[in-house]
């Protein structure tokens, strides 16, 4: 049953999509700076990820899939819930374990929820 308090999550297929596009935005940069390095390329990511969605809701992913990260209040996540959820969406599993609204655990855990805007 979905959560009265938050917006509608995603379906499946854009968050994937959005994630894609992200993952290979940081493996382009990773690749030009640092030779295919997995771990920079999560570096990547992550920063890219903890400052997009911190000041303007979304990833270039989320933009290209017409995806946002809002709060309970359809509100910006802003930088610290946008930190938490980032670190969390970095370890995995939080980010393939769902609630029973269909939010991963790391948006549970940061009070966001990844919703469409078009």
């Amino acid at each position: 049953m979905p959560d009265p308090v938050f917006p509608p999550v995603a379906g499946l297929g854009r968050r994937l999509l959005a994630l894609a596009v992200d993952w290979a935005i940081a493996s382009v940069i990773s690749a030009g700076f640092f030779g295919f390095d997995s771990l920079a390329t999560l570096g990547i990511f992550a920063l890219m990820t903890w400052l997009m969605v911190g000041t303007l809701s979304a990833t270039i992913g989320h933009v290209a899939a017409g995806l946002a990260v809002r709060t309970a209040g359809r509100g910006p996540a802003g930088p610290v819930r946008a930190l938490v959820r980032t670190v969390l969406l970095c370890l995995v599993i939080p980010a393939v374990v769902w609630g029973g609204d269909g939010r991963g655990l790391h948006d549970v855990a940061a009070g966001t929820v990844v919703t469409r805007i078009r």
